[in-house]
């Protein structure tokens, strides 16, 4: 009997420790599952908010162009950025400032131009289609653009449209353009290559074609 017992007591005790393993065991497991879980929240926030910075970027650099700011534009740019939309590279924020500083002055020209009863030419961009890659303090981003112009009456349509594919990089917390390539589908030279979906094959850069006074 006593033997009975103590084997009792034996299988008792091995019981309560199985019991207590199994007890760990289910606790390590919720604290690396909690654990991957909060990673993964993390990443997922990380990633929101860079994609979140990276359209503002995108927003504030179409703002800068429609209203004539050349030096709002040319700081969406990184130091040495790069824009390039079949005109060659224009390379460094100083050079690309004058760029829009010089599409400034042509528009003030025509605006001054227009007949009297009629409204100056107004046009703006729009971008939607928006698609981001985000690795580390470097991103690729694709997207699609269209631009709409007013008439005399103030009234506007659709005139022009096309894609952007961008670099970016991460300075100091702030999301600039290293490269910036525009496709243009009104003009030959800058048009996309059908059947290439440029999400997942970069398109070769746009062809050069002269300004209108220099060909």
């Amino acid at each position: 009997m006593k033997h009975a017992g103590a084997c009792r007591q034996n299988r008792s005790m091995l019981s309560d420790e199985q019991e207590g393993l199994m007890i760990r065991r289910r606790i390590g497991m919720s604290l690396i599952a909690a654990a991957f879980a909060c990673a993964a929240g993390t990443a997922f926030a990380d990633y929101g908010t860079d994609r979140a910075l990276i359209e503002d970027l995108q927003a504030r650099y179409l703002f800068a162009l429609d209203f004539g700011d050349p030096e709002a534009y040319a700081n969406t740019f990184a130091p040495d950025g790069i824009l390039d939309f079949g005109w060659g590279e224009i390379k460094g924020r100083e050079a690309i400032a004058k760029f829009v500083a010089d599409g400034r002055k042509r528009i003030e020209e025509a605006r001054a131009k227009t007949p009297p009863g009629q409204r100056p030419s107004v046009g703006r961009h729009a971008i939607h289609n928006i698609v981001v890659k985000i690795d580390g303090d470097k991103a690729r981003s694709v997207a699609y653009w269209s631009h709409m112009t007013s008439g005399p009456d103030g009234r506007g349509g659709v005139d022009f449209f096309g894609h952007y594919e961008d670099e970016l990089v991460k300075v100091n917390g702030e999301w600039l353009f290293a490269r910036r390539r525009i496709y243009n589908e009104a003009v030959p030279e800058w048009a996309s290559q059908y059947g290439v979906n440029p999400v997942t094959t970069p398109s070769p850069p746009p062809k050069y074609r002269a300004p209108s006074g220099q060909r």
